[in-house]
């Protein structure tokens, strides 16, 4: 079953509705085609509108009487400014309406070009997440790891990168609240993000998943927070990627596959088809014992 999106994870209540002024944002994070769709229904509806109009009012030579796709057509003509001349505005009223809508096509064509560049241009990321996080000793040191990669092949420059773990925890004054806090992670910046980069976070007794077993995940409701910011070399604009790891999301015991492999002839080869597989490895001590696990203090 497809992960929900974060907007899907909340139903929000009471959040004041402004469907109008939200209509550029909502227009910029639907896919290209809905975009399009929108503006052609737009343009459409604003044909429909000037040729009821007419209809009303009359006034256009050449045109039946009452014809609403007459109307429709000589309204297209109008705000596309095409003028064929087989049908015109013989009337006072008429005249005015034509001068109304061909300046509300003025209007309306420079919005479209707005829009349909700014969607044409807006800045798009293929930042791929490994599906899975590995907990597995490194160096002794039991250790927090995903791979993030660039599927577009190119670079993204200085890209810096953000964990915070989100978690259930019981205040004394016994109240259940959400706790979000900062993962220090082995290095959270890469001069030049290509296909592949583990990231990496120890679990030493100043980290918050210091001494949690998977079940302990489960029961505190953990939640990797994952952000991604850089610049793309290509474009020079800025990139952006996220991603979200569920208790279920981390597997004990295991690490990320090697990708990277020496050819005899000095090349290393990228195996993209294994960004996601984990393999096993030792499994992390507290993890696996029957007995006390570390524990630590909440802040």
């Amino acid at each position: 079953m497809a992960r929900p999106r974060d907007e899907e994870l909340f139903i929000v209540e009471g959040a004041p509705r402004t469907p109008v002024r939200d209509l550029y944002h909502v227009f910029l994070r639907v896919p290209g085609w809905v975009s399009l769709a929108m503006i052609v229904v737009g343009l459409v509806a604003l044909n429909v509108l000037f040729a009821l109009i007419y209809v009303v009012i009359g006034g256009v030579a050449h045109a039946r009487p009452g014809s609403l796709m007459d109307a429709f057509f000589f309204s297209v003509q109008t705000m596309g400014t095409i003028g064929y001349g087989a049908m015109y505005p013989e009337t006072t009223l008429a005249n005015a309406v034509v001068a109304v809508e061909a300046l509300t096509g003025i209007v309306a064509t420079a919005v479209a070009t707005g829009l349909i560049f700014a969607k044409v241009t807006q800045s798009t990321s293929r930042i791929n997440f490994s599906e899975l996080a590995a907990v597995s000793p490194m160096d002794g040191v039991p250790t927090l790891m995903f791979r993030v990669g660039n599927e577009r092949g190119n670079l993204v420059m200085d890209a810096q990168l953000r964990v915070v773990v989100a978690k259930t925890v019981t205040t004394r004054e016994g109240t259940l609240m959400y706790r979000m806090l900062d993962l220090k992670m082995v290095r959270d910046r890469t001069p030049a993000l290509t296909r592949t980069w583990t990231v990496m976070h120890h679990i030493t007794p100043d980290s918050p998943l210091y001494g949690m077993a998977p079940e302990d995940l489960e029961e505190h409701e953990v939640e990797l927070m994952v952000t991604l910011v850089g610049t793309d070399d290509t474009t020079l604009l800025p990139v952006h990627g996220r991603a979200r790891y569920e208790a279920k999301d981390i597997r004990y015991g295991h690490r990320l596959a090697d990708v990277l492999d020496l050819l005899p002839d000095g090349r290393v080869r990228v195996m993209l088809q294994k960004f996601h597989d984990l393999v096993p490895a030792e499994p992390v001590a507290w993890a696996t014992a029957s007995e006390s696990a570390p524990t630590r203090t909440e802040p």
